[in-house]
């Protein structure tokens, strides 16, 4: 379905309903405009995820600077030590991991992994490094020449960032697979209570 059919399409619904799709957009809410796109769109017109995801893509761009996204982590070294100093128990590890999404494709968590028996998920999330989060930081220069390059942005702020955090923590940092997304890849191991 090109760009013309996908506007016609848009322009055949009820007004009811697009404001509905609009309303999820304007919310960042993109599976759900996608799963009501596919809802209205499938019987009768054949709309599948594929043309879903085109027609929502549409109507982000449409709507732009309106959308209300999420804020991004901060990736600063004062803001990461705070956040880390928050964590239940003492800190043992910094660790990056790749996580993804259908939204945002591939992201890098950047983790405190601590050492608290009484803690059973011994890690708290200190940022969420998505590619624009990424592009941010080290466009500002907070980390551009602190570490190696890397193929995708979201790990070479994650190792500029968590690098020095760890560093700042006198901790070990982590980070199993920065030069491919693998969210299987090999965890830190928290040491055992005893």
């Amino acid at each position: 379905m090109g760009k013309p059919a996908r506007s016609a399409w848009w322009e055949r619904l009820p007004a009811g309903i697009r404001d509905e799709i609009d309303g999820y957009v304007l919310r960042d809410a993109m599976l759900a405009a996608i799963r009501v796109v596919v809802d209205v769109g499938r019987v009768g017109d054949g709309v599948g995820v594929g043309e879903a995801q085109l027609i929502v893509g549409d109507r982000y761009a449409y709507h732009g600077a309106r959308i209300a996204r999420a804020p991004e982590s901060p990736l600063d070294l004062e803001s990461l030590a705070r956040r880390a100093g928050g964590a239940a128990g003492r800190v043992v590890a910094i660790e990056a991991v790749w996580d993804g999404d259908t939204v945002h494709d591939w992201f890098v968590r950047l983790l405190a992994v601590t050492a608290d028996p009484a803690d059973p998920a011994g890690e708290h999330t200190l940022a969420i490094i998505y590619a624009h989060t990424a592009g941010r930081h080290l466009d500002r220069g907070e980390g551009e020449d602190s570490g190696p390059r890397r193929p995708r942005r979201e790990a070479t702020a994650a190792e500029t960032a968590g690098g020095a955090l760890a560093a700042h923590l006198s901790v070990p940092f982590h980070f199993a697979s920065p030069d491919t997304p693998d969210d299987e890849a090999p965890r830190w191991e928290r040491p055992s209570a005893g």
